[in-house]
């Protein structure tokens, strides 16, 4: 850079000779040094705003994109890396065939200490305490003032609970998140839900696992990330179920029972739309197992399922059908019914004299034991193993339950002719009543084999045949007419058409040694409407009573009949089935005289 001299030599020695000022001509040219000096600094701070405006815009102009893609997202939560296999803590409701809810999960937290961090122990002890009364303050106050670095306190505590701790204001009380399983209807379906509890657990979070029914049967479907929180779907109608176990509660506290237990299947799909065992719990604070005792004793166990039980005359209409099957009888064919029947020094008997003989059909109104033992002995010992194998009597049934298992037939060791003959009229083969629903079932349905199912069936498969429509028509001809005119006159349900079979079975001893004299299964195996079967109804009472016409009743026809009868008053309009009513007069006009 070329500067100019203040003073230039030549300029100051014309300066001079002309007589004028040199000092005019220094500030001449250091006034426009300067001029020169402000232009170069006016154009460096212009340079400098332009840059930094430029750099605020890029600045104003990447933020505000990178909002309208937040603004435009889905918005998700995060989620840390960890090293393992983490907890899996989601678990899928559970709802039944109309999408109502059975169980879900609700956000709770749990509660867990550092000794080391609290301020005041004994203060902390005594306000959990007062919080909690199950726990001991001076329990807690020795673990707060020990060695231990970590507590669990309550593994889930409500809102209300949760803000009673933090008032206690203890930095070393703190709280996890958890998710807990909840059962919104209570008791409704206990047994069929089973229940949940805590597997793993962490701090941060804890996994929710099945322990009994369904909850415990489909535990991987449940927990599986892979379904997307999509809901287990079960067959049973939550208002059905609901009505069947008030009813079912009610026959139990009349009949003086020491437990019950009913079934509804639909007969062409063998979905349970309500399996009801009493007595009950509620999943929410499901009970501790029996460690002694009898575990039928105890509300977790299932009668339906796990409960196996002579029962009685139900099993006859079987004997009658396979008979029909083989050709053996039809419904007319005449049956002698003279009795004691003896077998070497056993003797059957009927409990009531019914005459010389009876036709078929009567054998089952009257439910004669005489008349179906012969029946039995037609038919034979193996021939009639293999019949009742068909119709499911002779394993476990297959339905979704981790329970089901224990549910195992007692069979007789030896299948004789007398076994075939006590058989035929439900004694000396102990069986659930879902093995009875089903049977039953392959009866209403035309003769076709179904599996019971908890689940939902949308196209249906159609079974192997066990028995031809027309015996099954026929064996559905003879339940109508027991309660028409027979041992079930009291399941009549005006405009439905209730066919069934009553069944009474002395209850054997618990150590294997005979029967009671006073105690009793009562069991009604029902089929309506008899006109167009679509439903099975199976109830079952245990050591049921009732005083009436100056004497204890305990057969089915007084005890169990009578409550099937209001169940399926209660439940078939929830079904939707129309009562059938015949017209007193002739529908139309009608052409009369003056």
């Amino acid at each position: 850079m070329t500067r100019t001299p203040l003073r230039p030599l030549a300029r100051i020695l014309k300066a001079r000779a002309s007589g004028e000022n040199p000092d005019a001509i220094e500030a001449e040219i250091r006034a426009k040094r300067h001029a020169e000096m402000h232009d170069k600094a006016r154009q460096r701070a212009e340079g400098r705003l332009l840059v930094l405006g430029l750099a605020f815009f890029c600045a104003f102009v990447t933020i505000g994109a990178r909002m309208g893609t937040l603004a435009s997202s889905v918005p998700m939560e995060p989620r840390a890396a960890t090293v393992g296999n983490p907890i899996i803590g989601q678990r899928s409701d559970i709802v039944d065939r109309n999408g109502r809810m059975l169980a879900t999960n609700l956000a709770t937290h749990s509660l867990y200490a550092h000794p080391r961090d609290m301020i005041d122990p004994e203060h902390a002890a005594t306000g959990l305490a007062a919080i909690f009364p199950e726990l001991d303050a001076d329990e807690l106050l020795e673990d707060f003032t020990g060695e231990r670095r970590f507590l669990w306190i309550r593994r889930q505590i409500s809102p209300e609970q949760m803000q009673a701790v933090h008032d206690i204001g203890s930095p070393g009380l703190l709280f996890g998140p958890r998710e807990m399983r909840l059962y919104p209807n209570g008791p409704i379906a206990a047994h069929i839900l089973g229940g949940a509890s805590y597997g793993r657990e962490g701090v941060a979070s804890a996994e929710v696992i099945g322990v009994a029914g369904v909850e415990r049967q489909f535990d991987g479907f449940l927990r599986d990330p892979a379904n997307e929180g999509a809901p287990l779907e079960l067959s049973i109608d939550l208002t059905v179920q609901a009505a069947s176990e008030e009813v079912l509660a009610g026959g139990m506290s009349i009949m003086s029972a020491k437990g019950a237990t009913s079934i509804l299947m639909d007969a062409h799909t063998g979905e349970i739309i309500s399996m009801v065992s009493l007595p009950d719990f509620d999943p929410n604070n499901r009970p501790r197992v029996l460690t002694t005792g009898d575990q039928s004793d105890s509300p977790l166990f299932n009668r339906a399922v796990q409960g196996v039980y002579e029962l009685g005359s139900t099993f006859k209409i079987f004997a009658v059908a396979q008979a029909m099957e083989l050709g053996l009888v039809n419904a007319n064919t005449m049956i002698d019914t003279q009795g004691p029947l003896t077998w070497g020094r056993f003797r059957i008997r009927d409990f009531h004299d019914y005459g010389p003989e009876l036709s078929t059909t009567d054998v089952i109104v009257e439910s004669s034991n005489v008349g179906t033992a012969r029946i039995a002995m037609q038919i034979g010992a193996d021939r009639q193993r293999a019949f009742l194998n068909t119709l499911g009597f002779l394993q476990p049934t297959p339905i979704e339950m981790v329970e089901a298992p224990t549910g195992k037939p007692l069979l007789p060791a030896n299948w004789s002719e007398l076994s075939a003959m006590t058989i035929s009229y439900g004694h000396g083969l102990s069986t659930s009543p879902l093995h009875l629903a089903t049977a039953y079932a392959s009866i209403a349905n035309g003769g076709l084999r179904v599996e019971p199912t908890l689940l939902r069936v949308d196209n249906p498969e159609p079974g192997p045949r066990v028995m031809s429509d027309a015996v099954a028509q026929s064996a559905v001809h003879m339940l109508r007419q027991v309660v028409v005119r027979g041992t079930a006159s009291f399941g009549e349900v005006a405009g439905y058409e209730v066919a069934g079979k009553t069944g009474t079975a002395d209850k054997a001893r618990e150590n294997g040694g005979g029967y009671y004299d006073d105690k009793v299964i009562a069991t009604f195996a029902s089929v309506f409407p008899a006109s167009d079967p679509q439903y099975v109804l199976i109830v079952t009472l245990d050591e049921p009573t009732i005083y009436t016409l100056g004497e204890d009743r305990r057969t089915a026809g007084w005890t169990a009949v009578p409550v099937a009868a209001e169940m399926i008053r209660r439940v078939a309009p929830l079904l939707g089935l129309r009562p059938h009513v015949d017209s007193a007069q002739p529908v139309g006009v009608t052409l009369t005289s003056n």
